[in-house]
């Protein structure tokens, strides 16, 4: 198995980010996707079914299945989203998800947060040893649902982590101090500062200005919003300091990421970026 892609999908609500999203598409051979639902209305079609989004919900679409997200921007979609390739020799595996499909959706509940982000987070990594265990983590959630289990056994470390995670992806839009969410967690600072940057492989609050940056970035691609507009709505003290994070965490500053974007878009439409 081989993670190929991995996708964290906070409250999809703009227009080209539904059209990206929701297209109809399928994957090549080998190629299967796992899909799981955190929140918000609309449908996942998947062949020639249609599931109405439930929070906690996942589905299997295997190779050649036609999929599609439909979301409605009034209740924002939030979901993850795994890309895997098996290799010939996984036909175990393979005739697993193959029925596993059929069964589809799974109820596994809202608690998957931080196993699908430490999946994310390690299917990325350029660690080989690293993609290689999220590989295993994937199988071993693929033998749970075969299993009937809807539940991943969590020691207290997980479930800190998952409460953390959930606090921090529903506060994106605002403000969230290390204080705040320790607090919340009944943590000491510094203990929790540990377990986050040893599990995550990164500081909380790196992580909670790495989705504000990414709900950034739709912002700039998919609104009219201004820079200084896009700045207080996800609460930075200045449009000065969100430009500042926005251009370390990106390289670019926002005005031209959105510029450099539009042109993009421009191109691929054959046309000329300012009518994008």
């Amino acid at each position: 198995m081989d993670i190929l892609d991995a996708v964290f999908v906070y409250q999809m609500r703009n227009r080209n980010e539904l059209r990206w999203h929701g297209r109809t598409h399928a994957h090549g051979a080998h190629e299967y996707e796992i899909h799981y639902f955190l929140g918000g209305d609309g449908e996942f079609i998947n062949g020639k079914t249609s599931y109405t989004i439930n929070p906690g919900i996942l589905f299997i679409s295997v190779p050649h299945t036609v999929h599609t997200i439909k979301a409605k921007a009034q209740d924002p979609i939030t979901y993850y989203a795994i890309l895997v390739r098996l290799e010939p020799d996984e036909e175990a595996i393979a005739a697993m998800m193959r029925a596993q499909e059929h069964l589809s959706p799974f109820h596994i509940g809202t608690n998957y947060r931080f196993f699908f982000e430490e999946v994310k987070e390690k299917g990325l990594s350029q660690s080989m040893h690293r993609r290689q265990s999220a590989c295993h983590q994937v199988c071993s959630l693929l033998y749970l649902l075969e299993d009937g289990t809807t539940g991943l056994g969590t020691d207290n470390e997980s479930r800190h982590l998952e409460r953390a995670l959930r606090i921090m992806q529903k506060n994106v839009m605002g403000t969230l101090t290390l204080n705040e969410l320790a607090k919340d967690l009944n943590l000491t600072e510094s203990y929790f500062i540990r377990l986050f940057s040893r599990r995550m492989r990164q500081t909380p609050m790196k992580y909670y200005m790495k989705l504000k940056i990414e709900a950034a970035s739709a912002l700039l691609t998919c609104t009219e919003l201004s820079v200084k507009e896009i700045a207080a709505k996800l609460g930075f003290s200045s449009e000065f300091h969100f430009s500042k994070q926005f251009k370390l965490k990106t390289g670019m500053a926002p005005t031209y990421y959105r510029r450099n974007y539009l042109q993009m878009l421009g191109t691929e439409h054959g046309t000329p970026s300012s009518e994008g």
